[in-house]
């Protein structure tokens, strides 16, 4: 039998696990929608869609957990469309909406980049680019990838999709970097980290030109692919740690 406990102890529980104040981030972490003072099932997801709202509905959940939320810098600030209907659901049913964005890809066990580190069996070595957000490590068994397909073939069975990889030429992999999400950008970073390896989500067209140019291979795994696992990982100890219900629901995304 789940306890209940006040959306205080939640956000509290959630912001003393992830502390957001740590990070300079894209938009607003923590409670994005006030819904019921009183929680009981936390449902988890990547992405605040009405796809996901809709199926928190249908759970009976009293609160959402995302990475990605429904604000973010740069918005216009209107409530029309899309945005009003995700906003009309959840205040209909009462449920509250917490997003933590950078602060989930970041933590060390329960973040994105930790959770996907330990679904490619790699142990962390070190941190770099910017709010060292990129994770570089190695094989835990201490092997080596005998290159990026190799690699690649390792993150189809973990991530259960085919990569985009770019390699020229072709050369053992022992250092790997990655960061989850949309972090192209961090590439030059892993690139001067002098790793063999880069893994995110995206790609974007100077990636291939530094692949080919370094002979650092870089693989776009997918963005909701590889920030999969740190949602529901924290939704998960909070949930336990208040004696809550919980429940992952992942909603399909190609991207």
């Amino acid at each position: 039998m789940s306890q209940v406990v006040t959306r205080q102890a939640v956000l509290s529980a959630c912001d003393d696990l992830l502390q957001p104040s740590r990070f300079k981030d894209y938009g607003p972490n923590g409670l994005q929608v006030e819904g019921a003072a009183s929680v009981r099932y936390i449902v988890s997801g990547v992405t605040a869609s009405r796809a996901l709202i809709e199926a928190a509905i249908e759970a009976k959940a009293d609160a959402i957990f995302v990475h990605h939320g429904l604000f973010w810098r740069g918005q216009d600030g209107t409530v029309t469309g899309w945005m009003k209907q995700r906003l009309q659901l959840l205040l209909a049913h009462n449920i509250n909406l917490l997003a933590y964005h950078l602060p989930l890809d970041a933590h060390p066990v329960v973040g994105n980049n930790a959770q996907l580190g330990k679904r490619m069996g790699l142990q962390v070595q070190g941190v770099f680019g910017e709010q060292d957000l990129g994770l570089w490590g190695e094989r835990a068994d201490g092997q080596t990838f005998a290159n990026a397909q190799v690699l690649a073939a390792v993150v189809s069975h973990a991530l259960g999709r085919e990569p985009v990889v770019v390699q020229t030429p072709e050369r053992e992999i022992r250092k790997v970097a990655w960061c989850t999400g949309g972090a192209q950008s961090y590439f030059e970073a892993a690139i001067a980290a002098g790793v063999d390896a880069f893994m995110t989500g995206e790609i974007s067209e100077p990636q291939a030109h530094l692949a080919r140019e370094t002979g650092v291979a870089f693989l776009a795994c997918g963005h909701h692919a590889t920030e999969r696992y740190g949602a529901p990982a924290a939704a998960a100890h909070v949930a336990a740690q208040l004696g809550l219900t919980h429940q992952f629901i992942d909603i399909d995304n190609p991207a």
